[in-house]
Protein backbone atom coordinates (compact mmCIF):
# COMPACT_ATOMS: atom_id res chain seq x y z
CA UNK A 1 0.00 0.00 0.00
CA UNK A 2 1.24 3.55 -0.72
CA UNK A 3 2.15 5.71 2.25
CA UNK A 4 -0.94 7.63 3.38
CA UNK A 5 -0.59 11.29 2.47
CA UNK A 6 -1.96 14.26 4.34
CA UNK A 7 -3.98 16.89 2.41
CA UNK A 8 -1.25 19.40 3.28
CA UNK A 9 2.57 19.37 3.04
CA UNK A 10 4.25 17.41 5.83
CA UNK A 11 7.86 18.04 4.77
CA UNK A 12 9.84 21.08 3.75
CA UNK A 13 13.22 21.41 2.03
CA UNK A 14 14.82 24.84 2.41
CA UNK A 15 17.93 25.92 0.48
CA UNK A 16 20.40 28.46 1.78
CA UNK A 17 19.47 30.85 -1.05
CA UNK A 18 15.90 30.99 0.27
CA UNK A 19 14.32 28.57 -2.22
CA UNK A 20 11.75 26.31 -0.52
CA UNK A 21 10.21 23.03 -1.67
CA UNK A 22 7.18 21.47 0.01
CA UNK A 23 6.22 17.81 -0.16
CA UNK A 24 5.14 14.75 1.79
CA UNK A 25 7.40 13.45 4.51
CA UNK A 26 8.24 9.82 5.24
CA UNK A 27 10.79 8.03 7.35
CA UNK A 28 11.75 9.75 10.60
CA UNK A 29 10.34 13.06 11.76
CA UNK A 30 12.58 15.96 12.70
CA UNK A 31 15.10 18.18 10.94
CA UNK A 32 18.47 17.65 9.27
CA UNK A 33 20.99 20.10 7.80
CA UNK A 34 23.42 18.94 5.13
CA UNK A 35 24.92 19.47 1.70
CA UNK A 36 22.48 18.47 -1.06
CA UNK A 37 23.66 16.32 -3.97
CA UNK A 38 21.88 14.33 -6.67
CA UNK A 39 22.42 10.72 -7.72
CA UNK A 40 21.46 9.47 -11.20
CA UNK A 41 21.53 5.72 -10.48
CA UNK A 42 18.42 3.75 -11.42
CA UNK A 43 18.93 1.19 -8.66
CA UNK A 44 20.78 0.74 -5.39
CA UNK A 45 19.08 3.34 -3.20
CA UNK A 46 19.76 1.26 -0.09
CA UNK A 47 23.44 0.93 -0.94
CA UNK A 48 23.58 4.68 -1.56
CA UNK A 49 21.95 5.58 1.76
CA UNK A 50 24.34 3.26 3.66
CA UNK A 51 27.50 4.36 1.81
CA UNK A 52 29.68 6.13 4.43
CA UNK A 53 30.93 8.50 1.73
CA UNK A 54 27.54 10.29 1.96
CA UNK A 55 28.13 11.50 5.52
CA UNK A 56 27.03 15.12 5.79
CA UNK A 57 24.85 14.92 2.67
CA UNK A 58 21.20 14.59 1.68
CA UNK A 59 20.64 12.71 -1.58
CA UNK A 60 18.22 13.73 -4.33
CA UNK A 61 17.37 10.69 -6.46
CA UNK A 62 16.76 11.60 -10.10
CA UNK A 63 15.19 8.19 -10.80
CA UNK A 64 11.55 8.40 -9.66
CA UNK A 65 10.95 4.79 -8.52
CA UNK A 66 12.60 4.77 -5.09
CA UNK A 67 11.52 2.24 -2.47
CA UNK A 68 9.72 -0.12 -4.84
CA UNK A 69 11.87 -3.14 -3.88
CA UNK A 70 12.03 -2.35 -0.16
CA UNK A 71 15.21 -3.02 1.79
CA UNK A 72 17.11 -6.11 2.89
CA UNK A 73 20.03 -6.35 5.36
CA UNK A 74 22.17 -8.11 2.75
CA UNK A 75 22.38 -4.89 0.71
CA UNK A 76 23.65 -2.59 3.48
CA UNK A 77 27.11 -1.15 2.80
CA UNK A 78 27.45 -0.41 6.51
CA UNK A 79 25.29 -1.13 9.55
CA UNK A 80 23.01 1.94 9.28
CA UNK A 81 22.21 4.73 6.82
CA UNK A 82 24.89 7.40 6.78
CA UNK A 83 23.31 9.92 4.39
CA UNK A 84 21.28 12.42 6.42
CA UNK A 85 18.14 12.13 4.30
CA UNK A 86 16.64 11.57 0.88
CA UNK A 87 14.60 13.53 -1.66
CA UNK A 88 12.42 11.71 -4.22
CA UNK A 89 9.85 12.56 -6.87
CA UNK A 90 7.24 9.91 -6.10
CA UNK A 91 6.32 8.61 -2.68
CA UNK A 92 7.41 4.99 -2.17
CA UNK A 93 4.79 2.37 -3.02
CA UNK A 94 4.43 -0.99 -1.31
CA UNK A 95 7.63 -2.98 -1.81
CA UNK A 96 7.46 -5.81 -4.33
CA UNK A 97 10.49 -8.09 -4.35
CA UNK A 98 11.17 -11.60 -3.08
CA UNK A 99 14.14 -10.34 -1.05
CA UNK A 100 12.24 -7.53 0.71
CA UNK A 101 12.66 -7.58 4.49
CA UNK A 102 11.25 -4.13 5.32
CA UNK A 103 9.53 -1.15 3.74
CA UNK A 104 11.85 1.77 2.94
CA UNK A 105 9.85 4.27 5.03
CA UNK A 106 9.87 2.01 8.09
CA UNK A 107 13.60 1.37 7.66
CA UNK A 108 14.35 5.09 7.47
CA UNK A 109 12.12 5.85 10.48
CA UNK A 110 13.80 3.19 12.62
CA UNK A 111 17.20 4.65 11.79
CA UNK A 112 16.41 8.33 12.22
CA UNK A 113 16.61 9.40 8.58
CA UNK A 114 14.26 12.04 7.16
CA UNK A 115 12.82 11.85 3.63
CA UNK A 116 10.59 13.99 1.42
CA UNK A 117 8.54 12.94 -1.61
CA UNK A 118 6.47 14.75 -4.19
CA UNK A 119 9.35 17.04 -5.17
CA UNK A 120 10.10 18.28 -8.69
CA UNK A 121 13.50 16.58 -8.71
CA UNK A 122 14.28 17.82 -12.24
CA UNK A 123 14.02 21.42 -11.11
CA UNK A 124 16.04 20.66 -7.99
CA UNK A 125 18.75 18.84 -9.97
CA UNK A 126 19.06 21.76 -12.40
CA UNK A 127 19.48 24.11 -9.44
CA UNK A 128 22.26 21.90 -8.00
CA UNK A 129 24.06 21.80 -11.37
CA UNK A 130 23.80 25.55 -11.86
CA UNK A 131 24.71 26.84 -8.40
CA UNK A 132 26.74 23.95 -7.02
CA UNK A 133 25.82 21.60 -4.19
CA UNK A 134 23.72 23.82 -1.88
CA UNK A 135 23.44 23.73 1.89
CA UNK A 136 19.91 22.77 2.92
CA UNK A 137 17.64 22.03 5.85
CA UNK A 138 15.09 19.22 5.53
CA UNK A 139 12.21 18.97 8.00
CA UNK A 140 9.43 16.39 8.40
CA UNK A 141 6.47 17.30 10.62
CA UNK A 142 3.23 15.27 10.35
CA UNK A 143 1.33 18.39 11.45
CA UNK A 144 2.81 20.44 8.63
CA UNK A 145 4.09 23.22 10.88
CA UNK A 146 7.26 24.80 9.56
CA UNK A 147 9.21 27.92 10.45
CA UNK A 148 10.58 28.62 6.99
CA UNK A 149 12.80 31.49 8.09
CA UNK A 150 14.38 29.27 10.71
CA UNK A 151 14.90 26.49 8.17
CA UNK A 152 16.62 28.84 5.72
CA UNK A 153 18.79 30.15 8.57
CA UNK A 154 19.68 26.56 9.54
CA UNK A 155 20.66 25.81 5.95
CA UNK A 156 22.87 28.91 5.88
CA UNK A 157 24.41 27.86 9.18
CA UNK A 158 25.50 24.44 7.91
CA UNK A 159 29.34 24.47 7.92
CA UNK A 160 29.69 22.59 4.63
CA UNK A 161 32.18 19.85 3.78
CA UNK A 162 35.22 21.91 2.85
CA UNK A 163 37.85 21.68 5.56
CA UNK A 164 35.99 18.96 7.46
CA UNK A 165 37.41 15.56 8.36
CA UNK A 166 34.39 13.23 8.43
CA UNK A 167 36.32 9.96 8.20
CA UNK A 168 36.81 9.73 11.95
CA UNK A 169 33.02 9.71 12.38
CA UNK A 170 32.45 6.69 10.15
CA UNK A 171 35.60 4.59 10.62
CA UNK A 172 35.68 1.40 12.69
CA UNK A 173 36.45 1.70 16.41
CA UNK A 174 38.97 -1.15 16.36
CA UNK A 175 40.60 -3.54 13.92
CA UNK A 176 38.82 -6.61 12.62
CA UNK A 177 39.20 -9.40 10.06
CA UNK A 178 37.04 -9.66 6.93
CA UNK A 179 36.60 -12.90 4.94
CA UNK A 180 33.18 -12.51 3.28
CA UNK A 181 33.34 -12.65 -0.54
CA UNK A 182 31.06 -11.36 -3.29
CA UNK A 183 27.46 -12.57 -3.43
CA UNK A 184 26.88 -15.73 -5.48
CA UNK A 185 23.71 -17.62 -6.35
CA UNK A 186 22.24 -19.54 -4.60
CA UNK A 187 24.07 -19.43 -1.26
CA UNK A 188 24.71 -15.71 -0.83
CA UNK A 189 28.08 -14.59 0.50
CA UNK A 190 30.74 -17.34 0.65
CA UNK A 191 33.79 -17.15 2.93
CA UNK A 192 37.39 -16.77 1.83
CA UNK A 193 39.25 -19.92 2.91
CA UNK A 194 42.23 -19.95 0.52
CA UNK A 195 43.73 -16.47 0.72
CA UNK A 196 47.04 -15.85 -1.08
CA UNK A 197 47.80 -12.40 0.26
CA UNK A 198 47.57 -10.51 3.54
CA UNK A 199 46.06 -7.07 2.98
CA UNK A 200 45.58 -4.26 5.48
CA UNK A 201 42.60 -2.07 4.55
CA UNK A 202 42.44 1.40 6.08
CA UNK A 203 38.83 2.26 6.87
CA UNK A 204 38.01 5.88 6.03
CA UNK A 205 34.39 4.79 5.57
CA UNK A 206 34.81 1.49 3.74
CA UNK A 207 31.89 -0.06 1.87
CA UNK A 208 31.35 -3.72 2.64
CA UNK A 209 31.33 -4.69 -1.02
CA UNK A 210 34.84 -3.31 -1.47
CA UNK A 211 36.04 -5.62 1.29
CA UNK A 212 34.17 -8.50 -0.37
CA UNK A 213 35.90 -7.78 -3.66
CA UNK A 214 39.30 -7.83 -1.96
CA UNK A 215 38.44 -11.18 -0.38
CA UNK A 216 37.23 -12.51 -3.74
CA UNK A 217 40.55 -11.46 -5.29
CA UNK A 218 42.32 -13.83 -2.87
CA UNK A 219 43.05 -11.49 0.02
CA UNK A 220 42.96 -12.09 3.75
CA UNK A 221 41.75 -8.67 4.87
CA UNK A 222 42.52 -6.93 8.16
CA UNK A 223 40.68 -3.64 8.56
CA UNK A 224 42.29 -0.86 10.62
CA UNK A 225 40.82 2.49 11.75
CA UNK A 226 41.42 5.67 9.75
CA UNK A 227 44.00 6.93 12.25
CA UNK A 228 46.27 3.89 11.93
CA UNK A 229 49.96 4.75 11.54
CA UNK A 230 52.48 3.18 9.19
CA UNK A 231 53.87 1.30 12.19
CA UNK A 232 50.39 -0.05 13.05
CA UNK A 233 50.05 -1.31 9.48
CA UNK A 234 53.48 -2.91 9.25
CA UNK A 235 52.87 -4.75 12.53
CA UNK A 236 50.49 -6.98 10.51
CA UNK A 237 53.20 -7.86 7.96
CA UNK A 238 50.95 -7.12 4.97
CA UNK A 239 51.59 -8.01 1.35
CA UNK A 240 49.64 -4.93 0.29
CA UNK A 241 47.73 -1.94 1.65
CA UNK A 242 44.29 -0.75 0.59
CA UNK A 243 43.02 2.83 1.14
CA UNK A 244 39.23 2.94 1.30
CA UNK A 245 36.53 5.36 0.23
CA UNK A 246 35.08 7.82 2.72
CA UNK A 247 33.45 11.24 3.25
CA UNK A 248 34.58 14.81 3.77
CA UNK A 249 37.48 16.94 2.59
CA UNK A 250 40.57 14.86 1.72
CA UNK A 251 42.86 17.72 2.74
CA UNK A 252 41.40 17.60 6.27
CA UNK A 253 41.63 13.80 6.56
CA UNK A 254 45.08 14.09 5.03
CA UNK A 255 46.36 15.83 8.16
CA UNK A 256 46.89 12.37 9.65
CA UNK A 257 46.45 10.06 6.62
CA UNK A 258 49.10 11.64 4.38
CA UNK A 259 51.98 11.16 6.87
CA UNK A 260 50.96 7.50 7.20
CA UNK A 261 50.91 6.96 3.42
CA UNK A 262 54.23 8.76 2.97
CA UNK A 263 55.67 6.60 5.71
CA UNK A 264 54.70 3.49 3.76
CA UNK A 265 56.07 4.90 0.50
CA UNK A 266 59.37 5.92 2.12
CA UNK A 267 60.01 2.70 4.05
CA UNK A 268 58.47 -0.07 1.95
CA UNK A 269 57.90 -1.23 -1.62
CA UNK A 270 54.44 -2.55 -0.79
CA UNK A 271 51.71 -2.52 -3.44
CA UNK A 272 49.09 0.12 -2.57
CA UNK A 273 45.58 0.49 -4.01
CA UNK A 274 43.12 3.29 -3.23
CA UNK A 275 39.50 4.01 -4.10
CA UNK A 276 37.62 7.35 -3.91
CA UNK A 277 38.83 9.17 -0.77
CA UNK A 278 41.73 6.70 -0.68
CA UNK A 279 42.59 7.83 -4.21
CA UNK A 280 42.53 11.49 -3.19
CA UNK A 281 44.66 10.82 -0.10
CA UNK A 282 47.22 8.94 -2.19
CA UNK A 283 47.31 11.90 -4.58
CA UNK A 284 47.98 14.27 -1.69
CA UNK A 285 50.69 12.00 -0.31
CA UNK A 286 52.42 11.97 -3.70
CA UNK A 287 52.42 15.77 -3.88
CA UNK A 288 49.24 16.62 -5.81
CA UNK A 289 46.38 18.82 -4.64
CA UNK A 290 42.65 18.21 -4.38
CA UNK A 291 39.82 20.58 -5.31
CA UNK A 292 36.11 20.90 -4.42
CA UNK A 293 33.90 20.22 -7.43
CA UNK A 294 30.84 22.26 -8.33
CA UNK A 295 28.35 19.45 -7.72
CA UNK A 296 30.49 16.33 -7.81
CA UNK A 297 29.85 13.01 -9.48
CA UNK A 298 27.15 10.74 -8.05
CA UNK A 299 25.66 7.95 -10.16
CA UNK A 300 26.06 4.57 -11.79
CA UNK A 301 26.40 5.68 -15.41
CA UNK A 302 29.71 7.55 -15.61
CA UNK A 303 32.01 6.72 -18.55
CA UNK A 304 35.68 6.57 -17.60
CA UNK A 305 38.55 6.02 -20.03
CA UNK A 306 41.67 4.08 -19.09
CA UNK A 307 44.37 6.06 -20.83
CA UNK A 308 46.89 3.24 -21.46
CA UNK A 309 44.40 0.91 -23.19
CA UNK A 310 41.76 3.34 -24.47
CA UNK A 311 39.11 1.15 -22.88
CA UNK A 312 35.95 2.92 -21.72
CA UNK A 313 34.31 1.63 -18.55
CA UNK A 314 30.82 2.42 -17.28
CA UNK A 315 31.43 3.21 -13.63
CA UNK A 316 29.79 4.14 -10.36
CA UNK A 317 30.83 7.48 -8.87
CA UNK A 318 30.33 9.22 -5.54
CA UNK A 319 32.61 12.16 -4.83
CA UNK A 320 32.53 15.92 -4.36
CA UNK A 321 36.30 16.44 -4.38
CA UNK A 322 38.83 15.49 -7.06
CA UNK A 323 42.57 15.24 -7.61
CA UNK A 324 43.82 18.22 -9.65
CA UNK A 325 45.57 16.64 -12.62
CA UNK A 326 47.61 19.80 -13.22
CA UNK A 327 49.39 19.28 -9.90
CA UNK A 328 50.54 15.68 -10.41
CA UNK A 329 54.30 15.53 -9.81
CA UNK A 330 56.91 13.90 -12.03
CA UNK A 331 56.73 10.12 -11.84
CA UNK A 332 52.98 10.09 -11.15
CA UNK A 333 50.79 9.49 -14.20
CA UNK A 334 47.10 10.01 -14.82
CA UNK A 335 45.66 6.55 -15.54
CA UNK A 336 41.91 7.24 -15.90
CA UNK A 337 39.85 10.24 -16.94
CA UNK A 338 36.13 11.08 -16.85
CA UNK A 339 34.53 11.35 -20.28
CA UNK A 340 31.84 13.60 -18.81
CA UNK A 341 34.06 16.51 -17.80
CA UNK A 342 37.70 15.44 -18.18
CA UNK A 343 38.30 15.31 -14.43
CA UNK A 344 40.86 12.92 -12.99
CA UNK A 345 39.66 9.39 -12.22
CA UNK A 346 42.91 7.54 -11.56
CA UNK A 347 46.65 7.82 -10.94
CA UNK A 348 49.60 5.45 -10.80
CA UNK A 349 53.25 5.71 -9.90
CA UNK A 350 55.51 5.17 -12.88
CA UNK A 351 58.01 2.88 -11.16
CA UNK A 352 56.09 1.43 -8.18
CA UNK A 353 53.06 -0.90 -7.78
CA UNK A 354 51.01 1.97 -6.40
CA UNK A 355 47.74 3.11 -8.01
CA UNK A 356 44.27 4.40 -7.23
CA UNK A 357 40.97 5.28 -8.90
CA UNK A 358 38.26 7.81 -8.17
CA UNK A 359 35.37 5.58 -9.26
CA UNK A 360 33.95 2.52 -7.48
CA UNK A 361 34.90 -0.75 -9.21
CA UNK A 362 33.03 -2.80 -6.59
CA UNK A 363 29.64 -1.26 -7.44
CA UNK A 364 29.35 -3.18 -10.76
CA UNK A 365 27.38 -0.78 -12.94
CA UNK A 366 29.03 -2.17 -16.08
CA UNK A 367 28.31 -4.70 -14.48
CA UNK A 368 31.96 -5.78 -14.04
CA UNK A 369 33.85 -3.31 -16.21
CA UNK A 370 36.24 -2.27 -13.44
CA UNK A 371 36.69 -5.42 -11.35
CA UNK A 372 40.06 -5.94 -13.05
CA UNK A 373 41.44 -3.30 -10.68
CA UNK A 374 41.15 -5.70 -7.73
CA UNK A 375 42.85 -8.38 -9.83
CA UNK A 376 45.58 -5.90 -10.76
CA UNK A 377 46.21 -5.24 -7.07
CA UNK A 378 46.46 -9.01 -6.46
CA UNK A 379 48.82 -9.39 -9.43
CA UNK A 380 51.04 -6.64 -8.04
CA UNK A 381 51.27 -8.60 -4.79
CA UNK A 382 52.01 -11.80 -6.76
CA UNK A 383 54.89 -10.07 -8.53
CA UNK A 384 56.20 -8.60 -5.29
CA UNK A 385 56.17 -12.07 -3.69
CA UNK A 386 57.93 -13.61 -6.71
CA UNK A 387 60.63 -10.93 -6.58
CA UNK A 388 61.11 -11.43 -2.85
CA UNK A 389 61.36 -15.16 -3.32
Amino acid sequence: MPISQAPFPTACLALADGTVFYGQGFGATGQREAELCFNTAMSGYQEIMTDPSYAGQIVTFTFPHIGNVGVTPEDDETADPVAEGMVVKWMPTQASNWRTAQELSDWLAARGRVAIGGIDTRRLTRAIRQQGAPHVALAHDPEGKFNVEALVAAARGFPGLTGRDLAKGVTCAQSYRWDEMRWAWPDGYPRQTEARHRVVAIDYGAKRNILRCLASAGCEVTVLPATATAEDIMAHSPDGVFLSNGPGDPAATGEYAVPMIRGLLDKTELPIFGICLGHQLLGLALGARTIKMNHGHHGANHPVKEIDTGKVEITSMNHGFAVDTQTLPSGVLESHVSLFDGSNCGIRMQDRPVFSVQHHPEASPGPQDSFYLFERFAQNMDRKAATAG
